[in-house]
C-alpha cells in the first residue's frame, strides 16, 4: 500500500509585505477520513503550498500553515488506497482557523455520530473564518448542524460553503475554494498564477473565475479598509470611518465588504479584537477587565458576554484551559 504525506512545514507567527499588501500567517486545517478523496484534499495542500512558494519574501516569511489532522491522528487511508500521514485534533491547542476543510469518504458517514468529534467541530466553528466540505464533508457538518440551505452562518467569514459530490468535480471544485482564498490574500495575480503551475488545462474553467471583481479597483479599496480595520481595531473605531478609508457611502461599502471578503465588516472587526484578546489572555496577567479596554471591546462584563456568545467559554476559563495545554 503506498504512502504520502501532504503535511507542510510549519511557520511562525508573521507579519508579511507583499505587493504592498500587509497580512498575517493564515493557518489551514484539511480534516481527513478513512476513504476521502486524495485530489480533492491533496489538491487544497498544494494550492496553498505553491501560493507560498510563489509569495515568500527574502525573510522566508510564508503566507500559509498547513496542517492535515483527522479524529485521531496517524495514517488515514484514502480512496485510492493511499495512506495520509495526520495529526489528531488534540496534538495541537487548535481553537480556531482561518479556513478549515472538511474532506468526505466512507469515513465522514461514520464520525456523524462521534459525539467529541462534532463538539470539536462546533467549538472550532466559533473561531474559524471559513469552513468548505469536500465531496461527502458536507455530511459531517449538516451532522454538526454547521451546513445550511443558505450556507452562511453569522461570524466571522463563517461560510460553509457547498461543493458538488463525485470524483470528476472534486479536484475543480476544491481547488475552486482554495483559490478564493488565496486570491482574497495574495491578489488576483498570484491566484492565476498558482493555476497556471498546478492545472495549466483548466483556464477555459477557471478563466471566469479568477476574473472577477478581485482586481477591480472597489476590491482594492475594500482589503485597503479590512486592512485598516485590522491595524486599528484596538482603537474605538466605526464602520463609517473605515467606509471613509475605502473612499465609499457607508451603504456601499458594506454591500462590497461582505461581497470581497465574505463576512460583514462589523464581524471582520471583531474577529480581529477577538484574536487579540486570546492572545493577551493566554501571554500575559493582565486583568481582564483591562484587556477587554486595550482591545477596543470595551469592559470586562461586555467582554465576557462576547466570549461566551463565540466562544462558549469565559475568558477567564480559555486563559486557564490555554495554559494549561501549553504546558502539555
Amino acid at each position: 500500500m503506498a504512502y504520502a504525506s501532504l503535511d507542510l512545514p510549519p511557520f511562525a507567527h508573521a507579519h508579511l509585505v507583499t505587493s504592498g499588501i500587509s497580512r498575517e500567517v493564515r493557518h489551514i486545517a484539511i480534516l481527513l477520513f478513512d476513504g476521502c478523496s486524495l485530489l480533492g484534499a491533496g489538491i487544497v495542500a498544494e494550492v496553498f503550498h505553491v501560493a507560498n512558494e510563489l509569495s515568500s519574501d527574502a525573510s522566508r516569511c510564508l503566507p500559509y500553515d498547513v496542517r492535515i489532522l483527522s479524529s485521531d491522528g496517524g495514517n488515514v487511508t484514502c480512496s485510492s488506497s493511499v495512506r495520509v500521514w495526520t495529526d489528531g485534533l488534540d496534538a495541537h491547542h487548535y481553537v480556531g482557523f482561518d479556513a478549515l476543510f472538511v474532506a468526505g469518504g466512507k469515513g465522514a458517514y461514520a464520525a456523524a455520530n462521534d459525539e467529541r468529534l462534532i463538539a470539536w467541530l462546533r467549538h472550532v466553528h466559533a473561531n474559524t473564518g471559513t469552513i468548505r466540505p469536500i465531496g461527502e464533508g458536507r455530511s459531517l457538518l449538516e451532522a454538526a448542524s454547521l451546513c445550511s440551505q443558505s450556507a452562511a452562518c453569522s461570524y466571522p467569514v463563517h461560510n460553509v460553503y457547498d461543493e458538488p459530490g463525485g470524483d470528476g468535480s472534486d479536484r475543480l471544485e476544491s481547488m475552486k475554494s482554495a483559490l478564493t482564498l488565496v486570491k482574497r490574500d495574495l491578489g488576483v495575480d498570484i491566484a492565476r498564477a498558482v493555476t497556471d503551475r498546478l492545472m495549466p488545462d483548466s483556464g477555459g474553467n477557471l478563466t471566469p473565475f479568477l476574473g472577477d471583481a478581485l482586481g477591480s479597483a472597489p476590491a482594492d479599496k475594500v482589503r485597503t479598509a479590512a486592512r485598516w480595520l485590522q491595524e486599528n481595531c484596538q482603537r474605538a473605531i466605526s464602520i463609517a470611518d473605515a467606509a471613509q478609508v475605502a473612499a465609499m457611502s457607508e451603504r456601499n461599502f458594506l454591500r462590497r465588504f461582505k461581497l470581497e471578503m465574505g463576512i460583514t465588516p462589523s464581524n471582520y472587526l471583531l474577529h480581529a479584537r477577538l484574536a487579540i484578546t486570546c492572545s493577551l489572555l493566554t501571554d500575559s496577567e493582565l486583568p481582564v477587565d483591562k484587556i477587554a479596554r486595550r482591545t477596543g471591546m470595551g469592559n470586562g462584563d461586555r467582554l465576557a458576554k462576547i466570549f461566551r456568545k463565540r466562544m462558549m467559554i469565559s475568558p477567564s476559563e480559555y486563559r486557564e484551559q490555554s495554559r494549561r495545554e501549553a504546558r502539555g
